[in-house]
């Protein structure tokens, strides 16, 4: 194809970029937009390299357009973004030196080294100074350094971005983005009337073509954050923001961020009473007060409910083990960095167990097994302690200290592919059980670092047996390179909660290396002994997490069935609380959860008390409900069905509760007529 012919749309919306012309004229040439949120931003070359829309291939090139509106054209957005913030900051604080600005989820984040904390007044100032950016159309501009001496010329008053030059081979190309693609570049911005270099950042890009093609952005907060992630090396400043291919995707993006500070867990534990995080316990330890205590048992009470009916056997382990045993499962010295220093006793090292299965390892080795008892089911509510770096630590979702709903199956191979696929549908169908039904699957596998052990034909053919597992589902399957446990693949299921954020729950994992590492073994029918399979899975992940999730999940207004109060006896003058405190004696007969208020405040407080103690059922009464032996429904959301007889109430209550349903109670979905 000659330099002068037309780009080509191919049927699967490819373009194709004559030789000398530039990746932008091709993609107006064929008629793809330019504005609005599914604008190309950029391209990708047959090699999956992402493009700049002014990129000029030597030779004619098959490109794909990249929308604003993908993972990848979001990207670049927030990419750019990242470098009018970098650009804003060292206009207003001129001694800043630049760390590293990466696209993140949902936004972006750019590290700086400055002189004092950024302060909330900063951000506001450094957001207009943006605006003022993005309006003046600045272009980006690629710029190849002819070497690393020249790097380091141009870079000179920026020791951060000079130490990545020198580790260019070395660093995560995913969160650095000032280097990698074999060449250092800088990226240039350029004045549009004058061509001149405004400000210019190490970068391997791609870029938009100019800054006023970012439709939308705002700075969100600061943290403190170490240099590279390192406690050894300097704390900088990080602030972070967020930017769409529209307003209108901003705001919705903003108004789940809204919703999700309203739902979080750690603000509805303390307004509810049902845990906290004292200091003087420490980080990541929560401590679960009496409300939370009762749904923390309801969820433990209904799930060894169905596991006794699935065949599992329940054991206990202690908290701590000799070094011996984590150096046997490979924890120590591949899991190493996530437990807590040891313990020296007796001589000898202890540590804090970070998972259960060494242990229940133990147990299916005490004694010979035969292949008549497999699969052997073995299950755990067990405590496990892991040290997560204190920034990381977050509520219930990300503690130190939690219990796993654990469990590993013994099973002959050929038992395998069954004993997964009845696995998942068994943790798929008790998530549904709590609320959760947006489900997808993720495949976890090996990488190609040195953290994985076992056989290479181990690996796959686990790998394969999980994937099939997962085909069967239904579900979508999402690969996950390089997640995998150290031991051997796994299954996470990802559940999406009331405002459409995932969640990994559940965990499935094949293991091949366990059973030779601890030598199990069971006798086949020939009478030879043979290794099982291993099947590990923690259903909730753990008590506190799913806890966690299940209260943002709910926004606190847990299933009757889970609420710690389940009823609530408002009299209306006191010469009722004697009629209020009978009825809750014939529902406490019922095994239902109930309180009579008694207190001084006048009821139109109480109701908005336990409306926002998130109550399901509110019992009224005064006058005319004492002489008719009725009681008023009053629900969380303000509706109301009066003059229910009390036997009547009494049944519905129980009934409902009995049902666990999930949806909240309302005069909606009751039903009092017989």
């Amino acid at each position: 194809m000659s330099q002068s012919s037309p780009p080509v749309v191919e049927p699967t919306s490819r373009v194709v970029v004559p030789a000398g012309t530039t990746a932008g004229a091709a993609v107006r040439e064929a008629g793809l937009p330019g504005k609005g949120p599914d604008a190309v931003v950029v391209v990708r070359d047959v090699d999956g390299r992402l493009r700049d829309l002014s990129w000029v291939p030597d030779a004619d090139a098959q490109v794909e357009p990249v929308a604003a509106d993908t993972d990848d054209g979001r990207a670049v957005i927030r990419h750019s973004a990242a470098h009018v913030l970098a650009q804003a900051v060292q206009q207003q604080f001129p001694e800043a030196k630049l760390g590293i600005g990466p696209p993140v989820r949902d936004g972006f984040y750019y590290d700086f080294d400055v002189e004092r904390p950024f302060t909330p007044e900063d951000l506001q100032a450094l957001e207009k100074r943006m605006k003022q950016i993005v309006k003046s159309s600045q272009r980006f501009s690629r710029r190849v350094l002819d070497s690393v001496e020249a790097a380091k010329k141009e870079l000179a008053a920026e020791p951060y971005k000079l130490e990545l030059v020198d580790l260019k081979s070395e660093v995560d190309t995913d969160e650095v983005m000032e280097v990698g693609g074999g060449e250092l570049t800088v990226y240039d911005n350029l004045d549009p009337r004058t061509g001149e270099q405004v400000w210019g950042d190490l970068c391997r890009g791609p870029h938009l073509p100019t800054t006023k093609h970012i439709p939308a952005f705002k700075l969100t907060r600061v943290a403190a954050a170490y240099w590279r992630g390192s406690e050894k090396n300097p704390q900088l400043q990080r602030i972070y923001g967020t930017a769409w291919e529209s307003q209108e995707a901003q705001d919705a993006y903003l108004e789940q961020v809204a919703e999700a500070e309203r739902r979080d867990h750690r603000k509805l534990g303390a307004e509810l009473d049902l845990f906290s995080f004292p200091d003087e316990v420490g980080s990541g330890l929560p401590l679960f007060h009496p409300k939370g205590g009762i749904i923390r048992r309801e969820l433990e009470n209904y799930s060894r409910r169905r596991h006794e009916e699935s065949g599992y056997e329940f054991v206990n382990t202690p908290h701590i083990a000799k070094e011996g045993l984590f150096l046997t499962s490979g924890h120590l010295p591949y899991y190493a960095e996530t437990m807590f220093p040891p313990l020296a006793f007796e001589g000898e090292d202890y540590y804090l167990k970070a998972m259960n299965c060494p242990m229940h390892h133990l147990i299916f080795r005490s004694r010979g097994r035969s292949y008549r008892e497999l699969p052997l089911r073995l299950f755990e509510f067990g405590a496990v302690y892991r040290y997560e770096k204190s920034g990381v630590v977050h509520g219930l979702t990300r503690a130190r200290g939690f219990t796993m709903d654990d469990s590993h199956i013994y099973c002959t191979p050929e038992q395998a592919p069954g004993e997964l696929r009845s696995l998942l549908r068994f943790v798929l169908d008790l998530l549904s059980d709590y609320g959760l039904s947006d489900f997808y699957l993720e495949l976890s596998t090996r990488g190609d670092t040195g953290k994985f052990i076992g056989e290479d034909s181990e690996w796959e053919e686990a790998t394969e047996t999980l994937r099939q597992a997962a085909l069967d589902s239904g579900l979508e399957l999402v690969p996950d390179p390089g997640g995998a446990a150290y031991y051997g693949p796994k299954i996470s299921v990802q559940a999406k909660d009331a405002i459409g954020r995932s969640w990994q729950m559940s965990t499935i994992q094949v293991d091949f290396n366990h059973p030779k590492r601890f030598e199990l073994t069971y006798t086949a029918p020939d009478g030879s002994r043979q290794q099982p399979v291993v099947l590990h899975r923690a259903l909730f992940g753990s008590i506190e997490r799913f806890f966690g999730v299940l209260t943002e999940h709910y926004a606190g207004a847990f299933p009757a069935w889970l609420s710690p109060v389940q009823v609530v006896g408002i009299p209306i003058a006191d010469e009722h609380v004697a009629h209020l405190t009978a009825v809750a004696a014939e529902l406490r007969a019922r095994g239902i959860r109930v309180e009579v208020d008694q207190s001084d405040d006048r009821m139109q407080k109480k109701i908005r008390n336990h409306t926002t103690q998130k109550v399901p059922f509110m019992l009224l009464a005064g006058g005319k409900d004492v002489e008719a032996n009725a009681v008023s429904f009053r629900f969380r959301d303000g509706s109301q069905i009066n003059g229910v007889p009390v036997d009547r109430a009494v049944s519905v209550i129980a009934d409902w509760i009995a049902s666990r349903s999930n949806e909240s109670p309302s005069a909606s979905n009751i039903e009092v007529e017989h």
